[in-house]
């Protein structure tokens, strides 16, 4: 077995643990104060690409037909309007630094993935969890700061309903041979309001509810993408740094 698909196993094995998919018996990530959200938005890095800076959604479309992002943008916030559906970026990305400010309700209503779910899928298929996770109780690897179905966060750095919250990723996209097999899974670092929530997580597939698909080869390059899961969850500051290859990375499989 190649040392790509020894990581892949041994990330399936890491995966798969003790615990279902999903499950709410699963030991709850420990509680982490992040402090206070920043009264603004910090500027982006002078070589990032700026997805979304509050005034409009441009850089947008709606994900099912491509057509204009329907979304609402006020006060400097682009919210989801429940039934317009997932938006992505009209362009498409691989390796990268993403940051996204997000937040949930102020007034809370519902509980456990009811209550304020959104997410942020890379590449359009592998999803980081956005949800209020303060004080709410989920399957651990489907709350915020989560790689949904796959890892719980190492712990709950969540703010409280209406406040702020970042998430900085870095994301190392899978690559596939000229025949379409794996040849090196992708990765994840998550940090979430700045504290370490995924430390390079390789995933076993995309991200999907109650399962665990296998790869399958696609695009270098594919959208990020924001769901549309019927909660006015709000974005802002998107901001992007594309990455060249890892180098120190596992060696592609020959």
């Amino acid at each position: 077995m190649d040392l790509s698909l020894t990581l892949l196993a041994a990330a399936a094995l890491l995966v798969a643990g003790q615990f279902p998919i999903h499950d709410e018996n699963r030991p709850q990530p420990r509680v982490v104060d992040p402090g206070p959200a920043a009264e603004r938005p910090a500027p982006p890095p002078s070589d990032a690409l700026v997805l979304f800076d509050g005034g409009d959604l441009a850089k947008w479309r709606t994900k099912k037909d491509g057509s204009p992002a329907k979304w609402k943008v006020a006060g400097g916030a682009m919210e989801v309007v429940a039934g317009t559906g997932d938006i992505e970026t009209a362009q498409g990305f691989g390796d990268c630094q993403l940051h996204v400010e997000w937040a949930t309700p102020a007034v809370v209503a519902g509980e456990g993935q009811h209550r304020g779910n959104s997410g942020v899928f890379l590449m359009g298929q592998y999803e980081v969890q956005v949800l209020d996770s303060f004080g709410n109780k989920t399957y651990p690897d489907g709350q915020a700061g989560a790689l949904f179905g796959q890892y719980p966060p190492l712990v709950n750095a969540s703010r409280g309903p209406g406040q702020w919250q970042v998430y900085d990723i870095v994301f190392r996209a899978p690559r596939f041979d000229g025949a379409g097999k794996l040849a090196r899974p992708a990765r994840v670092t998550l940090l979430h309001n700045g504290v370490l929530a995924q430390d390079n997580r390789v995933l076993t597939g995309p991200t999907a509810f109650q399962k665990r698909p296998p790869y399958a080869a696609h695009a270098a390059k594919l959208p990020i993408g924001l769901q549309d899961h019927d909660y006015p969850v709000r974005y802002r500051n998107i901001w992007i740094r594309e990455l060249p290859d890892d180098e120190d990375a596992l060696p592609l499989s020959q």
